[in-house]
């Protein structure tokens, strides 16, 4: 898929987002952690896109390991930013990180965030018993 055409996607999945997490009764004034994730089999091009991200002004999160069902080994981080959940600037931050991926030959799989509750405080699945309450939202969109 086309970079156009991965933006166009994502950007209509972060109004969709944001709209869900402001509907579900998350504080709209708050200041947001947003987890960018990236991933790839290859560990040397993933860490050139964290250096990438790095550079352009994000935090970058420890790259680690994770083992797929097929058995094969994937390398991932976060490219983590802080700021209002406002779809203008996930717009722009998903496309110069979309265009970071395609360019170090990676994926970007989408960012998420936590519910924030009416005093401010953030609220992340590990903080209930039961981790299908959904509180997590993230978008999944392939770089391929």
């Amino acid at each position: 898929m086309s970079i156009d055409r991965l933006l166009k996607a994502q950007k209509q999945e972060n109004q969709e987002i944001v709209s869900a997490i402001l509907g579900d009764g998350s504080h709209p004034d708050a200041e947001y952690t947003i987890e960018h994730h990236f991933s790839s089999n290859n560990f040397d091009r993933l860490e050139k896109a964290a250096v990438d991200a790095f550079k352009a002004g994000f935090e970058v999160s420890d790259a680690e390991e994770m083992e797929l069902e097929d058995g094969s080994v994937i390398y991932c981080f976060d490219a983590i930013a802080n700021h209002l959940l406002d779809v203008e600037l996930l717009d722009k931050a998903c496309e110069s990180l979309l265009l970071l991926a395609a360019k170090q030959k990676v994926d970007y799989d989408g960012w998420g965030t936590y519910f924030i509750d009416e005093d401010g405080m953030e609220i992340r699945e590990d903080d209930f018993e039961d981790d299908d309450d959904g509180f997590e939202e993230q978008v999944k969109r392939p770089l391929h």
